[in-house]
């Protein structure tokens, strides 16, 4: 974890709880990410005319990448819309380092130092804590299912981390292979909206049409640094490292969205730092 890569996630975790707040802003969630998914396709499009194609090798990880990438924009859809950004959000990334760290150990071989696993232990804790404060309270009137729909987001957030950990070091261009994850993937809810929504879909698409490219293109560049991270670093430090996107997450709810806070939050988001502190100290 050199210090060009801890800034490179750094950035990461920033746009990417941004991107994710601008979707939570636009009320109907089917439009945001439709905005969202084809404003990436067309960048995506545009990209790939200039990079390198990725090597044979990275393709079928592309492929099953893409397909996971959909169902977490699904689920994301479905936490966003029954909970709390700053609940939802916080869950959806706090459960995915512990399950990408053992799967990187289990399926990829990587090996871990004691520092990196208690790191990576205690930063998993903190963010459990920040995200699972205040359930009870929060404003959504089913808790639950919204709880499962962002555990399900982080499994699904794990999934595809390791997926393109490893296809990523197998495609010879870091920037070839999102360019074409995303051209993959991004066209498919623009599709289910364009035949569910019919012709009522553009009148609905034009009052957020700058706001949701926006989003695209923050969602391009969070990703793309992750996927640059992991081809320079092991994938459970920069998928723990990642999610300090939770900080800004919640700051972004309680600034914005007028959601709450609280001391037992700092508390569990002084714990993350402190694990990742220990995450770092290994590096």
């Amino acid at each position: 974890m050199t210090p060009l890569v801890v800034a490179a996630v750094l950035v990461a975790a920033l746009t990417h709880a941004t991107w994710n707040a601008i979707a939570h802003t636009i009320r109907d969630q089917l439009v945001a990410f439709t905005l969202i998914c084809g404003g990436s396709a067309v960048i995506s499009a545009v990209l790939a005319c200039f990079v390198p194609l990725p090597d044979a090798a990275a393709w079928p990880y592309l492929i099953v990448s893409a397909l996971l990438h959909v169902g977490y924009m699904v689920l994301l859809m479905r936490s966003f819309t029954l909970g709390d950004f700053s609940q939802m959000y916080p869950i959806a990334r706090g459960t995915a380092p512990l399950a990408v760290t053992v799967a990187a150990v289990v399926l990829v071989g990587e090996t871990m130092d004691a520092w990196q696993t208690a790191g990576v232990a205690v930063a998993s804790a903190g963010l459990t804590g920040v995200a699972l404060w205040g359930i009870r309270g929060a404003r959504t009137h089913r808790p639950w299912p919204a709880l499962l729909a962002a555990l399900a987001t982080g499994l699904s957030i794990a999934a595809y981390t390791v997926v393109d950990g490893v296809g990523v070091r197998g495609a010879g261009s870091p920037i070839g292979y999102i360019a074409w994850l995303l051209l993959l993937q991004g066209p498919l809810i623009p599709a289910y909206a364009l035949y569910t929504r019919r012709g009522r879909l553009l009148p609905q698409l034009r009052p957020h049409a700058r706001l949701g490219l926006l989003g695209a293109a923050l969602s391009m560049l969070a990703y793309g640094l992750v996927l640059w991270a992991q081809t320079r670093a092991p994938l459970g430090p920069v998928s723990a490292l990642r999610e300090s996107s939770i900080l800004v997450g919640a700051v972004i709810g309680t600034v914005f969205f007028q959601e709450r806070f609280g001391a037992p939050r700092i508390v569990a988001a002084a714990l993350m730092v402190a694990g990742i502190g220990l995450m770092l100290h290994a590096g």
